[in-house]
């Protein structure tokens, strides 16, 4: 699998190794369970993968934004968005990696991990009203 970013090829690269379907199969069954999750989002349902997460659809109000170049005023309109709430299984386990990467690194356990240094910025000029 790749390292940053995990593909449909992997996904069915991985069925192919872990269950023995063939390749053809695999790549099949992966596309199969995404369109059934896309299709019970797009209906509005929310999807729920024990020891994993779900994944809801909301919907978002109109709002008034402002272009950050020009200050002015822009109406942004009602919109679904995606959410995904990760189970407390799959919380766990990535805070149970990251103590385990901290150990390997020679971090006690617990420790504050170093943040990258935040540039910083001039001051912004107050937006004029009007």
């Amino acid at each position: 699998m790749s390292e940053t970013t995990v593909t449909r090829a992997d996904l069915a690269e991985a069925v192919y190794q872990e269950v023995g379907l063939s390749r053809n199969d695999s790549a099949t069954l992966v596309e199969t369970v995404l369109g059934e999750i896309v299709d019970a989002l797009t209906q509005g349902q929310t999807v729920k993968i024990s020891s994993f997460g779900s994944f809801s659809v909301r919907q978002k109000g109109q709002r008034v934004g402002r272009n950050p170049k020009t200050g002015e005023e822009v109406p942004i309109l009602p919109r679904r968005v995606l959410v995904f709430r990760a189970s407390h299984v799959l919380k766990n386990r990535i805070n149970r990696s990251m103590t385990k990467a901290q150990a390997a690194l020679g971090t006690p356990a617990g420790a504050a991990v170093p943040a990258a240094p935040t540039p910083t910025l001039p001051p912004k000029a107050p937006l004029a009203k009007g």
